[in-house]
């Protein structure tokens, strides 16, 4: 290794979270080393790179090879809520066309949410952080989780650090985060093991799931989800859709 240099680093919005309050909205002196790259750089500030679209060095976008020199100014960029800012960052991969996720052993309660609300979720209470990557990978899938490390692996191109730990906070965060509000069916999906619903005919009649058998109706539990997806602005009115009653539910955690 060279010697060190100075760097000024500057974090914008929701990427101040994952800084010590003292570093947030601050613009950060860095002693980097020889050949640190961009990417290293953000691992030891504790920031994922999937969480980031763009970063200007000098002014000027790169990509997370980059090797600052000393003096240079670092600007790193949340993803853009509105913009499509593909043409000019090198980092800007191409969202999934069909939105489906894998989620960590923490997060077994969103995963059930995010299945009612119908999104293809992935959740498995032993699986091991290779497993999920793999399951990413293979099957073009986006990771949720809470655990920062596991969204740092190089393999990793779609994911996202879940912030709150509140289930159906989390929900919200990733409805937003991923722009989902138009793409929610609720109940049509099993929230115990994630198999599409069959329509119920008439609706209100009680709808098996054909690969685990659990039945669904629209009891208590159905009016009480149906009010949280109203007050996330889901759903205006019911659907038809299949939910299943309070007593008839297993827990997950």
């Amino acid at each position: 290794m060279g010697p060190a240099h100075t760097l000024t680093i500057r974090c914008y919005a929701e990427l101040n979270d994952f800084l010590p309050a003292h570093l947030r909205h601050e613009d950060i002196p860095y002693t980097a080393s020889e050949g640190e790259s961009v990417k290293h750089i953000l691992e030891v500030l504790g920031i994922p790179h999937v969480e980031v679209d763009l970063v200007l060095l000098g002014g000027e976008p790169v990509d997370f090879s980059a090797v600052p020199r000393s003096g240079q100014r670092l600007a790193v960029f949340p993803v853009f809520e509105t913009f499509d800012i593909s043409d000019i960052s090198p980092l800007s991969g191409r969202p999934l066309r069909i939105p489906r996720f894998v989620l960590d052993v923490h997060l077994g309660k969103l995963a059930r949410l995010l299945r009612i609300c119908g999104f293809d979720s992935i959740y498995e209470r032993d699986a091991e952080d290779l497993d999920i990557v793999r399951r990413a990978q293979e099957e073009r899938r986006i990771i949720l989780t809470r655990d920062r490390a596991l969204l740092m692996r190089k393999e990793v191109t779609h994911g996202y650090c879940v912030r709150s730990d509140i289930p159906r906070t989390q929900l919200e965060e990733v409805i937003r985060r991923f722009h989902l509000e138009r793409s929610v069916r609720p109940f049509s999906r099993c929230p115990l093991c994630n198999t599409p619903l069959p329509p119920a005919h008439p609706a209100e009649a009680p709808v098996t799931c054909p690969s685990c058998g659990k039945t669904y109706w629209k009891g208590s539990h159905y009016r009480n989800l149906f009010i949280l997806l109203q007050r996330l602005d889901l759903v205006s009115r019911p659907d038809g859709g299949p939910g299943a009653d309070s007593g008839d539910e297993p827990s997950h955690s």
